[in-house]
């Protein structure tokens, strides 16, 4: 096996069990560390061997991670790197929806307003991808962040 397929297997191996982890309901504390060291892990390999669409997914799964554990400030430096990847390599508009979505994900940790602005943008670039799987699954998450209401959070989208 050459050095990139070594980085290349890593990145998804580690990807595919950060996801895992993101998704169990009874998380250790050891848990919680490899959900984080995984996903940075995950990335850093893309990083070696990757283009921009995986480098844009990569952040935008370690924002996932921190806002799964509620932790804003790195979730939402994350999703904005993600945003800045996917922008300035004009990726998809399903990966540009999905940064917006990323950090109206992480500002509703916040109780930010900016959540609706972001929502929106991700809902305009929904409309413009052209595979309707790939549409949906975007719009069935951006369904699920939280929506920031003046007197608080309404958590229904």
């Amino acid at each position: 096996m050459t050095d990139a397929q070594i980085h290349r297997s890593l990145a998804v191996d580690l990807f595919n069990q950060t996801w895992m982890l993101m998704e169990k309901s009874d998380r250790t504390p050891e848990d919680v560390d490899n959900m984080i060291h995984g996903a940075h892990a995950s990335r850093h390999h893309w990083g070696m061997v990757g283009d921009a669409t995986n480098h844009s997914i990569g952040e935008w799964q370690i924002s996932r991670v921190y806002t799964v554990l509620k932790r804003a400030e790195p979730a939402l430096f994350h999703a904005r790197r993600c945003l800045e990847i996917s922008e300035q390599n004009k990726l998809k508009p399903f990966n540009i929806g999905y940064a917006h979505e990323a950090i109206a994900r992480a500002l509703s940790l916040t109780n930010d307003p900016a959540v609706s602005h972001h929502l929106e943008l991700a809902r305009q670039l929904a409309e413009t991808i052209t595979d309707m799987e790939d549409q949906k699954i975007l719009l069935t998450d951006l369904a699920t962040v939280p929506v920031v209401k003046r007197s608080g959070v309404d958590t229904s989208a």
